[in-house]
């Protein structure tokens, strides 16, 4: 069965809706993306992308200028005809680590009786199990379906992985809805996993959880790597040749955050409290990042210390929360940042790329080489490409100090050291 060039509506322009949107227009569909921000949507239109990601303006120009791909704030007259409509809206955790709804209820509401017979709804949102009969309920209508399809992409290399995903995971209890929103991704090719939605909605949760407690177990074992005189790397590549393991996620850092981990590792907990069957293993992988954040921190304040004490000039590099976007969510980077202004008062910081951030409150500068020139101290937080290439004869010749705290694990020690300079890494 092959459907091609739908009309779509995509409820929501942020690092998922404007994604999904600009590479299914890509595919041949007409796509609409409706935001409620009007500059947001006026600036989209202009070429100014509200996300870094590599390749996406292209994608929304191309889109623009043949005609498949449209932005407006009007929500209603963009449904009209839309024969799918994607739901990519937020789901923040509320007070008590929940996934707030209240997003998906109002535009639930809001379609009550004005969807035409056969139209699917295609909830990407990240929310918990039961959504999917929620928005049916409130839009109260048996001829329209609402489907679960959650979304893996990753915040920096979004638009490679639509077009090359690990899989696609549906959840319908109709497998013709099902088979119709898995004809939407032909042109992609990968296994197609059509489900239940409740198993579709915990399979999106379970893999951030798994994903997030196992960054956090590296994270722990370059702790004890740091203890013991052991190298996290080469006991990580060791661990990877294993295929029982494998060898992703296993890059030891300063800590997980972003859009995701630490909403959905909550709002997971805070469920599976809810419903008495409590997931240990995940509420202590979110304790050990926040404690992972402050060891990251406290290895710094040594090396500072060491260096010319609180009076050091400490150069912080990278504040988003990994490389390739420009999200600055939960990061890591800016949690550490925060803590070392408590006692060092001479810091300053650099990122290509981060938004979102008052910039004159981490006094960030506009290159790399203005962060880095006089600094006792340099510290890698985000594994920017930028910093890893710049030549260690530079630092040397730059830094007023010669230690490098490198979070990331991006620099050759051995070269370093040919220039003077002392890396210093949890476990390496």
């Amino acid at each position: 069965m092959v459907y091609r060039n739908h009309s779509i509506a995509i409820i929501g322009t942020g690092y998922v809706g404007l994604t999904t949107g600009a590479c299914l227009s890509k595919l041949g569909h007409q796509v609409t993306c409706v935001d409620s921000d009007i500059k947001k949507i006026a600036d989209i239109k202009a070429g100014v992308m509200p996300i870094h990601e590599e390749g996406l303006a292209d994608i929304v120009m191309e889109g623009q200028l043949n005609g498949k791909l449209q932005f407006t704030s009007a929500l209603l007259s963009a449904v009209a005809d839309a024969e799918f409509v994607f739901l990519c809206l937020p789901t923040p955790p509320d007070e008590s680590g929940f996934a707030d709804l209240s997003a998906i209820r109002n535009v639930a509401n809001e379609f009550r009786g004005r969807l035409n017979p056969g139209t699917i709804i295609i909830n990407k949102s990240t929310v918990p199990v039961n959504s999917a009969r929620m928005v049916e309920d409130l839009i109260d209508n048996r001829d329209v379906r609402v489907v679960s399809n959650p979304e893996f992409l990753r915040e920096g290399s979004a638009v490679h992985d639509f077009f090359n995903p690990d899989r696609i995971v549906i959840g319908s209890d109709n497998l013709l809805a099902g088979e119709k929103v898995a004809s939407l991704y032909l042109g992609t090719h990968c296994p197609i996993f059509i489900t239940d939605p409740v198993s579709a909605e915990s399979i999106k949760y379970m893999a951030n959880a798994f994903l997030a407690l196992k960054l956090s177990f590296v994270n722990q074992a370059a702790d004890f790597c740091d203890a013991v005189g052991a190298d996290i790397t080469e006991v990580m590549r060791g661990l990877s040749f294993d295929p029982r393991i494998g060898s992703t996620f296993l890059n030891p850092g300063p800590g997980w955050g972003g859009s995701c981990f630490p909403k959905d590792t909550k709002a997971l907990a805070a469920y599976a409290v809810h419903i008495g069957r409590p997931m240990t293993l995940i509420e202590e992988a979110i304790r050990s990042n926040e404690f992972h954040i402050l060891r990251i921190a406290k290895l710094v304040d040594e090396c500072a210390m060491n260096a010319i004490g609180v009076l050091s000039r400490i150069a912080i590099l990278g504040l988003s929360f990994k490389a390739n976007t420009d999200d600055v969510r939960e990061s890591p980077a800016l949690k550490i940042l925060q803590i070392l202004q408590d006692k060092f008062h001479n810091i300053v910081s650099y990122d290509p790329h981060a938004k979102g951030i008052d910039d004159t409150k981490y006094n960030r500068v506009g290159s790399l080489k203005l962060a880095v020139t006089d600094a006792d101290l340099v510290v890698i937080l985000t594994e920017w490409s930028e910093f890893a290439d710049f030549e260690a004869a530079e630092y040397s010749d730059l830094m007023a100090g010669k230690t490098i705290v490198d979070a990331r694990y991006v620099l050759d020690i051995d070269r370093f050291a040919k220039e003077g300079i002392t890396i210093r890494s949890l476990g390496r």
